[in-house]
Parts: structure tokens; C-alpha cells; sequence
């Protein structure tokens, strides 16, 4: 079965000719993208704010990351909430997440899965998002995305990158998948963390201990799954980097035999269901996806949630690699905040 992603493959390739001839567009949406990161007005929020983002398009882990800094900011006494744009969704006004009742459809699917853990507040209007969530009784934001484009102050922001794509061919949109300049966008992070194994983002661990700046690593964790050693998988997913996602299945003792991939954020058609039921049941294969991946059966109808519940779904968790880099992601956090708060009294 082919494999589709959504962007390029060759972003993730050694710099080509395909890229040199997207150069300089890729340095006119470079320059449009520092420019705007530099200029744009923040607003303050009453309330710590920590940005998990990433320099690039595609999935780095941010999701299970924003998961793991909500569950330390519990153990610290804060109360936190997410905020989202909801990507693939429909809403303009800032919206409470409902997990059990709301569509991916309606808010996108990463924010399904947030709202298993903290308050979920989707809205492309991040200042009344968070106000929002301040008025729900929150009082930290995790801010999941939004790092080159939100309009409120960020009091911390923690730049995910994969180990093993790291920055990709290096490029800036349309030519790689930069989504601006490294050196703009380092300019206003305070901190990196690389997901997993590989040395592909060790460009960016150098860069980021130049500029003074603290370097973390995690990794995925499967957990909750029951034993798969033996079982053969057909493995679909519909995430920016997929991969990732095989890799981790490997790592908790099931056999890959199959894998289909779909773009990031992908609304499922009934055929191409029927498709991957017709293929596992031929090959003798059990069908295995992520958990993004399956709230975004959820609400789809009869036939989407017939399939899902034939589905077995493979859990992971952002583990840090030591025990103090979480709590001092949330410290740096509420102390910048403090800091803010003291010179705007």
C-alpha cells in the first residue's frame, strides 16, 4: 500500500535541486515570516503562559509533550489549561472542549485528546481563548502551537524537534519545512527538546547551546497496551510524521507488516476504511492505530465507528529523560510570568 504524508518528501531529504529552485521563495516567506514574528504585538495574559511549538511543519511530539508539562503543573498545585487553534476545525469562538461529546470534525482531534487530561479551549483567537480558560478557573495556559504566529505574550516557549528528521533539508517554506528561519525563530524561544533517537537534530542542540540556551530530551513511550509480541499489524495513520508512530509500535513487540499512511489531520472516507478492513482481513493482519487517529472515527457515523471498535489503538507518553527537566520547564515558566507581572504593577 503506498504511503502518503502531507508534506514533501523531499523536505525531509538532503537539500536537492527541488529546493534550491524554491529558494527564493522560500527567502521571501522567510523574511515575511521573521518580520511578522518580530513585530506582532503580544498581548499579556493573567495567567503563566507556556508555547510548546516547533520550527517546523509536521509532527514533532508536541502534543504528548503539553501532556506531560499539564500533569507536572498539576503536581506543582497549578491548575493548567490548554489552548488550541484546533486545527481541521470548524469553530471561530472560543469553544470548551467536550471529549465525549465534541466532533474532530468540529474542534480537530489534538485537542480531543488534551481535553482527556486539562480544559481544552479551541479558538483562532488565542487572547479570548485564554481568557476563557482563566474564567474556567485556570491559571496556566499550555499553549499547544502557535509559536510563530499567536498574539498573546509568551512567557516560555519549548521548541519540540525530532530527533531523527530534525530540521529536515534545512529549508524555509515551500522549499523545506522551516515554517521560518532558525536564527528568527531561536531569537525568541528559551528552550529545545528533542524527541527520541538520532542525531539529525544535533545542528539545532549546537545552535541552541550558542545562543545560552537549555537543550531537553524525551522520548515516546508506549504504555497501556496489552502484550503484542507476536502479533502481525496492518498500521494506519493519519499524523505529520508517521513514523514515529511505526517505530513506537515496533518498540512495544509488534510486527509491522503493513503501513498506510495519510495526511496530518486526514478526515477518513468510508472507502478508504473498507479498503484497509479488506486488506487486513486478506493478509490475516490486525488493524492498529494512534490515538489521534481514532477520535477522528468518533462522531463519523456508523460504519466509521464500526471500524473503529475493530481497531486496537497504541497509547504513548512524552517521558523526559531526567526527573527534574519538566519541573524546571514549569519553574522557568511561572518565574517569568512573575517577573512580567512585577514590571507591568
Amino acid at each position: 500500500m503506498a504511503r502518503t504524508t502531507e508534506a514533501p518528501p523531499f523536505w525531509w531529504e538532503k537539500a536537492d535541486w527541488r529546493a534550491w529552485c524554491l529558494w527564493p521563495f522560500s527567502t521571501l516567506y522567510g523574511t515575511a515570516a521573521g518580520y511578522r514574528m518580530a513585530s506582532a504585538r503580544r498581548m499579556p495574559v493573567n495567567a503563566p503562559v507556556l508555547c510548546v511549538g516547533n520550527f517546523t511543519v509536521g509532527g514533532e511530539g508536541k502534543t504528548p509533550v503539553s501532556i506531560a508539562l499539564a500533569a507536572e503543573a498539576k503536581a506543582a498545585g497549578r491548575n493548567p489549561g490548554f489552548l488550541s487553534r484546533g486545527h481541521g476545525g470548524t469553530l471561530s469562538r472560543p469553544h470548551v472542549v467536550e471529549p465525549k461529546a465534541d466532533a474532530a470534525r468540529h474542534v480537530g482531534d489534538e485537542p480531543l485528546l488534551l481535553a482527556r487530561h486539562a480544559p481544552t479551549v479551541v479558538t483562532p483567537d488565542r487572547l479570548a481563548g485564554a481568557q476563557r480558560l482563566l474564567e474556567e478557573g485556570c491559571d496556566f495556559i499550555i499553549m499547544d502551537d502557535g509559536f510563530q504566529s499567536a498574539r498573546i505574550h509568551m512567557d516560555y516557549a519549548l521548541m519540540v524537534v525530532d530527533a531523527r528528521r530534525g530540521l529536515g533539508n534545512g529549508h524555509v517554506i515551500p522549499g523545506g519545512p522551516l515554517r521560518a528561519r532558525l536564527i528568527d525563530q531561536l531569537r525568541r524561544a528559551d528552550a529545545v527538546v528533542t524527541m527520541g533517537e538520532g542525531d539529525a537534530a544535533e545542528y539545532v542542540v549546537r545552535q541552541t547551546s550558542r545562543a545560552g540556551k537549555p537543550v531537553f530530551d524525551a522520548r515516546l513511550k508506549p504504555y497501556g497496551v496489552r502484550s503484542m509480541k507476536g502479533a502481525r499489524f496492518l498500521a494506519f495513520a493519519g499524523i505529520g510524521n508517521p513514523a514515529k508512530f511505526y517505530d513506537s509500535l515496533r518498540e512495544a513487540g509488534g510486527e509491522v507488516v503493513l503501513e498506510k499512511s495519510f495526511p496530518d489531520h486526514h478526515p477518513y472516507l468510508e472507502e478508504e476504511l473498507q479498503e484497509l478492513a479488506a486488506t487486513a482481513d486478506a493478509e490475516g493482519l490486525n488493524l492498529i492505530t494512534t490515538e489521534k487517529d481514532l477520535v477522528r472515527l468518533a462522531h463519523g457515523g456508523e460504519a466509521l465507528e464500526a471500524f473503529a471498535a475493530r481497531c486496537r489503538v497504541l497509547k504513548v507518553q512524552a517521558v523526559f529523560s531526567a526527573p527534574d527537566m519538566a519541573p524546571t520547564i514549569i519553574n522557568n515558566t511561572v518565574e517569568a510570568w512573575r517577573e512580567r507581572s512585577l514590571k507591568s504593577a
